[in-house]
């Protein structure tokens, strides 16, 4: 084939009118809520908007599985009923992924505190910190090692439960990271309570992603996924000293020993975990918990 140059002149300036165009779209940012927290999706398309329609109504799906709001689903009906026939294949997922960062964390991750968190609640709604006959019952009901899981059925213990909210936020990063990944899309960037990078800033560079801690330290983000969590960033007490994350191993709230924790994985799923249990951890243990899983890094932990 040959190709004259005037026919190349004009190719040519057609590709740079075209580059120029895409460097002069602005970046679009979408915005609604997953699992109750703030949800952004931010990227530079021609087509952001049903982009962005296509993301939020897989996070509604998802909502759907993962919820401990909305008494239809998985998450819940499992709860209430012990047991659940032919699982959703991302509920199985994101049991696989928790199991994966309760050993990483020796256990420290345990997503069957549920009925302790329900406990804590219930109390100090009512003006009381739970009784310790009160806390020993809740944790009779079972542990991790209880559950029972695989494509036929998941199965609990009576009167046993599981709280999905320290994985299930950056897990559904990850679905959704993959859902516009198939749709042969880059640099974008998702939060949905948790952080995951695909690509870099169609601007140029990496996302930069401030980090809530008193110094403000900034993190790049390209391919990587951030998660952060603080013992105190949730309360049940109105002093603000029971924090939201509980210690499996004592059932009592963890000590304020780190203000905020952030690591960043290849998946958001295992940042969200691990950055939730690291803050029962001290720095030696962070350490070690860092390298028994592939590309974890802890990026910030910040001493109260």
């Amino acid at each position: 084939m040959t190709l004259s140059r005037r026919r190349f002149l004009s190719i040519s300036a057609a590709t740079l009118a075209f580059a120029h165009r895409a460097q002069a779209t602005p970046l679009y940012r979408w915005q609604g809520n997953a699992l109750g927290a703030r949800a952004t999706i931010t990227l530079c398309h021609p087509e952001a908007a049903r982009i962005s329609e296509s993301a939020r109504a897989e996070i509604e799906r998802l909502e759907q599985i993962f919820s401990l709001y909305r008494a239809t689903s998985a998450l819940s009906q499992l709860n209430a009923a012990g047991h659940l026939d032919a699982p959703p294949f991302e509920l199985l997922d994101c049991l696989s992924q928790a199991a994966a960062a309760h050993r990483a964390t020796g256990g420290l991750f345990d997503p069957s505190v549920q009925p302790l968190w329900d406990l804590y609640a219930r109390s100090y709604s009512a003006g009381n910190a739970p009784a310790e006959a009160e806390i020993a019952a809740a944790r009779a009901h079972g542990a991790w090692d209880d559950l029972r899981y695989d494509a036929e059925a998941i199965t609990l213990r009576p009167g046993m439960a599981l709280t999905l909210n320290g994985i299930a936020q950056g897990y559904i990063a990850d679905r959704i990271a993959h859902l516009l990944q198939t749709e042969g899309l880059n640099d974008i960037l998702i939060d949905t309570g948790e952080l995951c990078a695909l690509g870099g800033n169609p601007q140029g560079g990496d996302w930069s992603v401030t980090l809530d801690a008193p110094d403000r330290p900034q993190i790049g983000l390209r391919d990587r996924a951030l998660a952060s969590s603080a013992p105190r960033g949730t309360v049940f007490d109105t002093e603000g000293t029971a924090g939201h994350i509980l210690d499996p191993r004592t059932g009592a709230p963890a000590t304020a020993r780190w203000q905020l924790i952030s690591v960043t994985a290849k998946s958001a799923a295992i940042a969200d975990a691990l950055s939730t249990a690291m803050c029962l951890m001290s720095a030696e243990e962070m350490k070690t918990a860092e390298s028994a899983l592939s590309g974890v890094k802890v990026v910030h932990s910040a001493p109260a």
